[in-house]
């Protein structure tokens, strides 16, 4: 189970775990960092995409804390008021530092962040504190909501970490980049589903943990569709290359094809992000990978594509990106029948939207600020824990983010 999209519904004993498994895995990760960067003391590039290292690690402890160590109301779970009081931080100056809602982006960079000795004994400090209130915690949704919400929190930041290795081109270690390999594909013909009525998101109040946006249930009424068995591969994105993708202005939207001739020039790129060559003849793609230009397979998913370049080899291709309903019902019902899904996030072709009766959890700027300019993505990367990989999962970002994890699959018209 600790493995398992079923941990929504664990209890203290498996959560402990399972939160020694994602504060292991974390610091696993920066000591790639470490090794990279710690003699140019931890200096990266100022980029929208990524955060500093030593603000990302110390940003995981804070959040812990203060939802869980430092929250007088934690027992109350997702009815607790987030603004009410709180302990002080074991880091006296923690919420200046690693406030997510509080400290802009672009100063993170200018931040005097402590030293990586400081930001590992708070990382530990704070793990060790939660365990403790966990193993007092009573065995309840409410008592353990910030429990689990602080887990899959790690557990997104361990990605974003990983996505930032991928686009400083920094090399990791080989039993990370063994475990973050891309496995080709089974190639099956598209799947039929059948007209359905279908139970979008889930109630309030029910057992386990959901994330806000995923609530509340409605139900939606979904026509017959087709839809990939699984997410477009190498061969077939570099048909849409030869045929003159990149070139061929009535193939993408007005805002695509901006983002095209933007990209064009500031990055001198007309493909995807961190693909090196297509050989438009041979079919063979050179894509980037932690730092090492790597032969992609023509069954492997297609990666890095932003929402522009899926929604134009759609067009290319006379098919269109599913639904988030689509997906998550093929996700749900056609496994069996070859639906494959979790080696790259999908593309959907929804607007981040609240779902009807929605309310914000108490960690409010999760998913509400996101609301009409981000696009849904479902699915899992290679990236990705496996207990975060749930049907019902909605990620979302930008549809110009190409450094993600992502690709996508469509749906017949």
């Amino acid at each position: 189970m600790l493995d398992s999209f079923k941990i929504r519904e664990a209890g203290r004993d498996m959560l402990s775990l399972a939160l020694m498994d994602a504060r292991n895995h974390t610091l696993r990760l920066f000591s790639q960092f470490q090794s990279a960067l710690e003699a140019a003391d931890f200096v990266v590039p100022m980029l929208s995409t990524l955060n500093p290292p030593l603000w990302e690690l110390g940003h995981v402890a804070w959040f812990q804390e203060h939802w869980i160590g430092r929250n007088l109301q934690r027992s109350q779970g997702a009815r607790c008021d987030p603004a009410g009081p709180r302990l002080p931080s074991k880091e006296a100056g923690a919420d200046r530092w690693w406030d997510s809602s509080q400290v802009p982006h672009d100063a993170r960079w200018s931040l005097d962040l402590p030293d990586v000795n400081a930001c590992r004994a708070y990382l530990l400090n704070t793990l060790e504190s939660t365990l403790e209130l966990l193993e007092r915690a009573d065995e309840t949704e409410d008592a353990l909501y910030f429990y689990r919400l602080c887990l899959f929190h790690e557990d997104m930041h361990a990605e974003a970490m990983v996505m930032t290795a991928q686009t400083l081109g920094m090399t990791l270690g080989k039993p990370l980049v063994q475990a973050f390999a891309s496995k080709p594909m089974t190639l099956r013909e598209p799947l039929w589903v059948p007209a359905c009525h279908w139970q979008l998101g889930s109630p309030a109040g029910g057992a386990g943990f959901t994330f806000d946006n995923e609530m509340d249930a409605h139900e939606v009424r979904v026509p017959a569709f087709e839809i990939d068995a699984q997410p477009v591969s190498w061969a077939q994105f570099v048909e849409f290359v030869s045929d003159g993708g990149y070139d061929r202005q009535e193939l993408w939207s007005d805002a695509g094809w901006h983002w095209l001739q933007s990209t064009s020039q500031s990055e001198g790129r007309r493909g995807p992000r961190y693909v090196d060559q297509i050989g438009v003849a041979s079919g063979a793609v050179m894509q980037n990978r932690f730092g090492q230009p790597l032969r992609m397979l023509g069954h492997q998913p297609a990666m890095h594509m932003s929402w522009w370049e899926a929604d134009a080899w759609c067009r290319w291709a006379g098919r269109r990106l599913p639904f988030e309903v689509e997906w998550e019902i093929a996700a749900h019902t056609a496994t069996r029948s070859g639906f494959q899904w979790g080696d790259v996030w999908e593309w959907t072709g929804s607007t981040f939207k609240p779902y009807p009766g929605f309310v914000a959890g108490p960690y409010a700027d999760y998913s509400q600020p996101w609301f009409g300019t981000h696009k849904v993505l479902r699915g899992g990367s290679f990236a990705t824990r496996a207990r975060m990989k749930s049907p019902k999962y909605r990620n979302f970002y930008l549809p110009e983010r190409d450094d993600v994890f992502c690709g996508f699959r469509s749906c017949s018209l």
